[in-house]
């Protein structure tokens, strides 16, 4: 195996056995959990910062699409274990059951959403609805639809509802990108429907997403009772903020430029944050070589580059620190605020 492979494949899974090992014992099992995918992978990030360059380069891993397969399974056992202890199947106390859903939530939101979200872009169709499935389980199906549909499309402008604006909180923002995006997501999917002649309601992907939804939602219950359908509403709206809040720091405050015939400017490098920290980006499958994957939206997470600092805007920490950080509106805006303002000037100055 190369070391590509083992650091995609170490990051990304080591969160399934001790979230598995935390639903069914509790105890150390859900302190370490937690600490894996909160303190530990921020340590590592700023302590492989400071002792490594950053490599900026893709890699080889050509076994990409059977890991993310591996992870899309890891996916479904850790949700349905993790409603089943929640909803009291496993005996864990009350801190134990708060430690877990932040640990499990954590792994589905960040690690979970980030395997779906490149599966949605492989061209193989079972691969295209695993991952759609993996949306659907946490109720977020319209955004197999409204991401490739509509954020791809309209990334920086206000067309696009996962495009947060310079000085919206993210709490503003979360509202305004679900509700835009599943309505966009929607008109998208019928307007690529007529276009190809089909018109009928069931042929529509919200069909599935709905009746999927459903089934999770049943699936929740036979799982746990009404404290099982509970605890599966919590953990999918905990994953979707994560989500909302990746969009949200991604993207924030930057906007396309207009053409002199008044065309929007083609989506480059400079219209999303990214992070090049190691750890956190192996185990989010380079998720936050951002620039790199709206430029190439097909191409494998392994390959995606990371832009040199005049070409892209860089975070001043990882995505997940940052996340954090953005639940704090007053100093988001201290700290981003003006990045946002010296990025924007500086890519006026180089087209003016």
């Amino acid at each position: 195996m190369t070391r590509a492979a083992l650091a995609f494949s170490i990051t990304s899974l080591l969160p399934v056995p001790l979230i598995v090992a935390a639903a069914l014992v509790g105890g150390a099992g859900v302190w370490a959990a937690l600490l894996y995918v909160t303190l530990f992978a921020f340590m590592m990030d700023e302590v492989i910062a400071r002792a490594v360059p950053a490599d900026r380069g893709g890699c080889e891993f050509p076994a990409h699409d059977a890991l993310s397969v591996v992870l899309a399974l890891a996916h479904f056992a850790v949700l349905g274990l993790t409603v089943h202890a929640l909803a009291g199947g496993t005996g864990l106390g009350g801190a134990e059951r708060l430690g877990l859903f932040l640990a499990a939530g954590l792994f589905l939101g960040q690690v979970g959403n980030s395997n779906a979200h490149e599966l949605i872009h492989r061209g193989r169709r079972g691969l295209n609805a695993l991952g759609r499935w993996v949306y659907i389980s946490v109720l977020f199906g319209h955004h197999s639809s409204a991401h490739p549909l509509v954020h791809h499309r309209f990334v920086a402008t206000d067309k696009d509802p996962n495009s947060a604006r310079a000085g919206e909180s993210y709490y503003r923002f979360a509202r305004r990108a679900w509700i835009g995006s599943f309505k966009a997501g929607l008109t998208a999917e019928r307007d690529r429907l007529r276009s190809i002649g089909r018109t009928g309601p069931l042929t529509n992907p919200y069909a599935v997403y709905f009746a999927g939804a459903a089934l999770a939602v049943a699936a929740a219950a036979a799982i746990g009772g009404m404290a099982g359908i509970l605890a599966h509403l919590a953990l999918s709206a905990f994953a979707q903020s994560q989500l909302l809040i990746s969009d949200y720091v991604q993207h924030y405050g930057l906007r396309r430029g207009r053409l002199a015939d008044g065309r929007l400017e083609p989506v480059g490098p400079q219209h999303s944050w990214n992070a090049p920290h190691w750890f956190t980006g192996h185990m989010m499958l380079n998720a936050p070589r951002h620039s790199d994957h709206h430029g190439h939206p097909a191409r494998p997470y392994p390959a995606l580059t990371l832009p040199s600092e005049d070409r892209a805007p860089i975070l001043p920490r990882s995505l997940p620190a940052m996340a954090l950080l953005a639940l704090w509106p007053r100093k988001w805006k201290q700290v981003m605020d003006p990045r946002v303002a010296a990025w924007t000037a500086a890519k006026d100055a180089q087209a003016a």
